[in-house]
C-alpha cells in the first residue's frame, strides 16, 4: 500500500469531495434527456468501442451519463440509497481512496469493453460477419448499453457490505436485514446474470464482461488494501487521536515573557527560566541574558 499512501500525499488535495453526488447528477441530466423525448441523443453518448475507434472519442467520458434503466419512483428510492452507502464509503475510507475505488471501476469498465470487442472481432469474427456491415455497428450500440455506471453502483454495495458488514437495513421498508446477508445476495445476483447471459451467445458477451469487469475492480482494490484496511471504529478512532493531537500540538508549553514568541511561532528556538527572576518567568535565548529581572519590589 505503500503506493496509494504516496499518491494520497501527493494528489489526495485533487481527490473529489461527494463524488456520489456528481454520480447522481449526471443520472439526472441523462434521465431529463429521456423525458424530453431526446433519449436518441444517448446513443451518441454510450460507451461504444467501435464508434470510439471510428473517431466518437467523447464516449470515453460521456457514458457515465447514461442512466441504467428507466425512471420511477423505485429509482430515486434506490439512488438516494447509493447516495447514502456513498457517502459512508468517503467517511470510513476517506475521499481520496474513495475516489480511486470509483475511477478504477469506470476504468475497468472502459478497458472491459474494449476487450469485449476485441474478443468479437477475434473470436466471434463469423458471428459478426453475418449480421453484415451495418449489423455489426448495430451490435456494438446495442452492447454499450450494457457498459453503465450500474454495475458500479452495485460493487459500492458490495464494498459496503464489506465495510460495515454488521449494519443493518429494512428491507422493503419493514424487514430488518444485516448488510452482509444483502451483499452476498447481491453478489450471488451477479454471478447469476453472468451464467444466464452466456446463454444468449454473442449477445450476452456484453452483460457477462461488464459485470467482471467491475467485480474484479472490487476484489482486485480489496486485495490490494487488504494489510491497510481498516474498521470504521478503527477510522473513528484514527480521527478521534488527530484532533486530539492537533489540539494539544495547538497549546502552547513556552512563551517568553518580553517578546511573548512560542514554540509555535518559532519551532527552533530556545527557551529558559530566569534564577534570578522572582516569579515563574520564561525567556527565550534573545532575551534570556538582555531582559530586566523581575523582583518582588519591582
Amino acid at each position: 500500500m505503500y503506493f496509494l499512501d504516496k499518491w494520497e500525499k501527493k494528489w489526495g488535495k485533487y481527490a473529489i469531495p461527494n463524488i456520489t453526488m456528481y454520480l447522481i447528477i449526471c443520472y439526472a441530466f441523462g434521465y431529463i434527456l429521456q423525458w424530453t423525448k431526446s433519449s436518441f441523443f444517448l446513443d451518441y453518448l454510450t460507451l461504444d468501442p467501435y464508434a470510439i475507434l471510428h473517431g466518437q472519442v467523447w464516449r470515453l467520458f460521456t457514458w457515465i451519463i447514461v442512466p441504467p434503466s428507466g425512471f420511477d419512483v423505485f429509482t430515486l428510492i434506490m439512488l438516494y440509497f447509493y447516495y447514502s452507502i456513498g457517502r459512508s464509503l468517503e467517511y470510513a475510507w476517506g475521499t481520496f481512496r474513495y475516489n480511486v475505488y470509483m475511477f478504477s471501476g469506470m476504468l475497468f469498465t472502459i478497458v472491459g469493453a474494449f476487450l469485449m470487442y476485441a474478443g468479437c472481432e477475434l473470436f466471434a469474427g463469423e458471428a459478426l460477419l453475418a449480421l453484415g456491415a451495418a449489423g455489426e455497428g448495430a451490435f456494438y450500440s446495442y452492447a454499450s448499453y450494457s457498459f453503465s455506471t450500474y454495475y458500479i453502483c452495485m460493487s459500492m454495495f458490495l464494498a459496503y457490505a464489506i465495510t460495515f458488514p454488521e449494519m443493518q437495513v429494512l428491507l422493503l421498508m419493514i424487514i430488518p436485514v444485516k448488510v452482509k446477508v444483502l451483499g452476498v445476495i447481491y453478489a450471488i445476483m451477479m454471478l447469476y446474470y453472468v451464467i444466464t447471459a452466456g446463454q444468449a451467445g454473442i449477445f450476452g458477451i456484453p452483460i457477462q464482461v461488464a459485470i467482471v469487469s467491475t467485480l474484479l475492480n472490487a476484489i482486485i482494490f480489496f486485495v490490494v488494501t487488504r494489510k491497510s484496511f481498516r474498521t470504521p471504529k478503527q477510522f473513528k478512532r484514527q480521527r478521534a487521536y488527530k484532533k486530539q493531537t492537533a489540539k494539544m500540538m495547538s497549546i502552547t508549553k513556552h512563551k517568553c515573557a518580553i517578546c511573548g514568541r512560542t514554540e509555535m511561532d518559532s519551532p527552533d528556538l530556545e527557551f529558559r527560566f530566569c534564577s534570578k527572576c522572582q516569579g515563574n518567568y520564561e525567556y527565550c535565548s534573545e532575551h534570556l541574558y538582555t531582559h530586566k529581572h523581575v523582583t518582588r519590589q519591582s
